[in-house]
């Protein structure tokens, strides 16, 4: 059920997670009841820890919106918009693994609390129910997408293992990298969201486009608030991303233009990781010389503002639904102001 509640002071997130309460709280039922495992407790000790540690439960929350933006009055969203979640969590344990990261959201990791093999295992699982959710949406469209999806998540983490500490990455490699991090799956969320209310092609692809858009900017955005950001806002520390060496869109910009001893140093910091106290502000002065900052939040909001345009064909929904999409995309950018 959708709800119109008076929720104007409040940022887009948290009107839309008002507007679809009802829908989210059944999206949270279904996430609890097929990560547990009757005969293997830690998969419910861990998924439970990833669950839990907070997170504004954005995916699912856009294909809720997608899909009761289209008209739509039945349930078969939820189980989608679990679904979504349950793959999303799948890889924050494959990533916490493959980047050795010891905090996520201010939390220890899973890896760390337990081991390796039980985030891999447990993030396996996750995956496995969540296919398990798609087929009883009995729509092979749905299913094609969503596979698709999981596809270019897997391809893009390990095009990411080779690009994300090689000074040879360019531009086009770093968008590639990134679609799979994180724009498939948005993209995933907004599409299956429309085609299971039954949306004409026209508004599908729309929000399939505004998906996608919006997961761009979203990781441009959080890839420059690394450099940028509070450890309030980021719930790590800043320049974590450049201490773990690794090769986001500022440092891509800043070596495009770099000379004899500034290829030097980025070659030591982040391709060899060989890193000393002061690199980060060195690194944040040659940001500032090359205005490599600056450039990479002009592309942040580039993609915001496809985004907003993808959803041109879209008609508003009774409770403004389209209009809060539209600020989503702007107020993820307003983050870099």
């Amino acid at each position: 059920m959708v709800q119109l509640v008076p929720t104007a002071d409040a940022d887009p997130v948290n009107r839309l997670t008002a507007i679809l309460a009802d829908d989210l709280a059944a999206v949270d039922r279904v996430i609890r009841s097929r990560m547990e495992s009757e005969h293997a407790r830690r998969v419910g000790e861990v998924a439970t820890h990833v669950i839990d540690a907070g997170g504004k439960r954005l995916r699912p929350l856009l294909t809720l919106a997608a899909a009761r933006l289209c008209g739509y009055a039945g349930d078969a969203h939820i189980g989608l918009a679990a679904t979504v979640e349950l793959i999303h969590t799948a890889t924050l344990l494959h990533d916490d693994v493959v980047d050795e990261s010891l905090r996520r959201r201010g939390r220890p990791t899973a890896n760390r609390l337990w081991d390796n093999k039980s985030s891999v295992l447990v993030g396996d699982y996750l995956f496995s129910r969540s296919f398990q959710l798609m087929v009883e949406s009995e729509s092979l469209r749905i299913l094609g997408i969503i596979a698709d999806a999981a596809a270019t998540i897997a391809e893009g983490e390990v095009l990411q293992l080779t690009a994300s500490r090689s000074l040879a990455t360019d531009e086009p490699t770093y968008l590639k990298v990134i679609r799979g991090k994180t724009a498939a799956l948005f993209s995933a969320a907004t599409e299956v969201g429309a085609v299971v209310a039954g949306a004409p092609e026209p508004v599908i692809a729309g929000l399939r486009d505004f998906g996608d858009a919006f997961g761009m900017s979203f990781q441009i955005t959080d890839d420059i608030l690394d450099y940028t950001g509070s450890a309030e806002i980021l719930k790590k520390n800043p320049g974590d991303d450049f201490r773990a060496s690794k090769l986001t869109l500022p440092v891509i910009k800043a070596a495009a233009h770099a000379g004899i001893e500034e290829r030097a140093f980025w070659t030591r910091v982040i391709e060899l990781g060989d890193q000393r106290e002061d690199d980060l502000e060195v690194a944040m002065r040659l940001f500032d010389r090359h205005g490599a900052l600056e450039s990479s939040r002009q592309d942040a909001r580039r993609w915001s503002d496809v985004a907003h345009s993808s959803l041109g064909a879209v008609p508003e929904s009774p409770v403004g639904l389209r209009a809060l999409l539209a600020d989503l995309a702007k107020d993820t950018v307003s983050r870099l102001t």
